[in-house]
């Protein structure tokens, strides 16, 4: 009997019980393995796949609903990955479109890499921004120590919570309730006994991801990493939204280089919501 074709394979949910594929998959593309991000991913949010019949996935991505239950604001869509023997068939852009027919009027939004950008640009995506990633062991000499930081506690996350859908401009609770489970670290920020900012530190190979990043303003911004950079041996990567020159350029004086920009697309929607101005990081570019 022939093997079927990819094109005519069925697209199918993924449950957190496809995370070894997936990272095969990634791992595949040349990509870490990434199996605490994917975890995570794939248990807040919805995974779609493509099996291949010799074994393991011919593509898969993940998409992650903020919002009500439901009746999400916004979709975010990460790790948009094909095999390498199934590439350049449009096996992406079949999995893409299924990915937006089923989210029917909620809009969505990714990070796209300079050679994702014309695959997603092709389905009707804008580039409404981007980000630089940068990675580096952080150097502490000369950190302005002003602004108290602390870790936090059980008793913070309604705050952060709070602060965060204030700023993000939708509610991800559910990925923020999974985020002691999977931080090494979460810090916030406080002024006069109110929190204004807070940024977890997340193991990712042999780094730690600083992300998210949210702060009241670019000083605060910097006293969360600097403190997060003190209780960690690792190297730091951060993906931070390049209007935030002065924390990029700080950054930078402070030991981590550039690796690489991201473009920040959306579909169905002019700019995301919430205020850029107090968002630095992502949690991840996978989610938003």
């Amino acid at each position: 009997m022939p093997t079927p074709s990819p094109s005519a394979l069925p697209i199918r949910r993924l449950t957190p019980r496809d995370l070894t594929a997936c990272a095969d998959l990634s791992e595949n593309r040349g990509w870490p393995r990434e199996e605490h991000k994917w975890g995570l991913l794939l248990a807040a949010g919805a995974g779609y796949g493509i099996d291949d019949p010799e074994g393991g996935l011919v593509a898969a991505c993940v998409v992650t609903d903020y919002g009500a239950a439901g009746r999400p604001d916004l979709r975010a869509i990460g790790m948009v990955l094909v095999a390498e023997r199934h590439a350049r068939q449009g096996i992406g852009r079949r999995l893409m479109r299924h990915v937006i027919t089923e989210s029917g009027t909620t809009p969505l939004t990714l990070h796209a890499t300079p050679n994702g950008q014309p695959l997603y640009e092709g389905l009707g995506f804008k580039v409404t921004g981007r980000a630089e990633m940068v990675q580096g062991h952080f150097s502490a000499g000369g950190v302005d120590p002003a602004v108290t930081t602390r870790p936090a506690t059980a008793e913070d996350l309604t705050t952060i919570v709070r602060l965060d859908g204030e700023v993000f401009g939708t509610d991800r609770t559910h990925v923020l309730t999974r985020l002691p489970a999977f931080a090494d670290q979460i810090r916030v920020a406080e002024e006069s006994g109110r929190v204004i900012g807070y940024a977890a530190a997340w193991p990712n190979m042999d780094t730690h991801v600083v992300g998210p990043l949210i702060a009241r303003d670019t000083r605060t911004a910097k006293a969360l990493i600097a403190s997060l950079a003190a209780h960690t041996g690792l190297p730091l990567r951060t993906d931070i939204d390049v209007r935030h020159e002065e924390l990029l350029a700080w950054v930078k004086q402070h030991g981590l280089k550039p690796v690489a920009f991201n473009a920040v697309m959306t579909y169905g929607i002019s700019e995301l919501p919430g205020d850029w101005s107090r968002r630095y990081a992502p949690l991840t570019v996978a989610a938003g």
